[in-house]
């Protein structure tokens, strides 16, 4: 994923409060405006996905172990497989009146969630490197205290293709970005080596809990 990314233009509008970034393919993705922090003659603007968040997770049964689902759960970031499934994603997900959308950044699912029950949580554990190759995108203030941390997730809906059993969850920490207005009014995120971010995350998000 690219490491920063425009808007058309912002324009904020005080009823929806929305922007709508794009990545370098294109796509689009409309965000709420969580919070905005004036700092050093700058704009920062803390944004949160309208639609629900989607990964795909792949996972081979075990035969040897009756309660535990998989023997292996793997996160599908793969373009060329996520291409390969999508059609098949969105057909188990339209029984749940949910739409799934390629949207940038990461899948989303347009539509009312089901009830989160316990039998469809799961906990997803990724490695050092992985959670460095998560590109811009934040999950919460969790994420400062330690990446290391398991990802919650809720189960959408599974289904097999190939042979091969996928499953299409939601996390349930919220996904989160930081983008600068640019001199142009324009939306650019700051990618996660930028030594600045956590600092504004932090700054960001302090400031959006004493507002609550």
């Amino acid at each position: 994923m690219p490491e920063s990314s425009f808007s058309d233009s912002y324009e904020e509008d005080d009823d929806l409060e929305k922007v709508t970034i794009f990545d370098d393919g294109g796509r689009s993705l409309d965000c709420y405006i969580e919070n905005s922090l004036e700092l050093n003659n700058a704009t920062y603007l803390l944004l949160m996905p309208v639609d629900a968040p989607v990964v795909i997770l792949a996972g081979e049964d075990d035969p040897d172990d009756e309660d535990e689902e998989y023997a292996q759960t793997i996160l599908i970031e793969d373009k060329s497989e996520i291409e390969k499934i999508f059609a098949d994603a969105k057909a188990v997900l339209a029984e749940l009146n949910l739409t799934l959308k390629d949207t940038a950044y990461t899948l989303t699912v347009e539509g009312e969630l089901p009830a989160l029950e316990d039998e469809n949580l799961i906990s997803l554990e990724l490695d050092e490197e992985e959670s460095e190759e998560s590109s811009n995108e934040l999950e919460s203030d969790n994420e400062l205290e330690d990446d290391m941390e398991p990802e919650e997730l809720q189960i959408l809906k599974s289904f097999y293709h190939e042979e091969q059993r996928y499953s299409l969850c939601t996390p349930l920490s919220p996904l989160l970005f930081v983008a600068l207005v640019n001199r142009d009014n324009q939306l650019e995120l700051l990618a996660p080596d930028n030594p600045e971010l956590q600092f504004i995350l932090q700054e960001l998000l302090f400031d959006e809990f004493d507002e609550n």
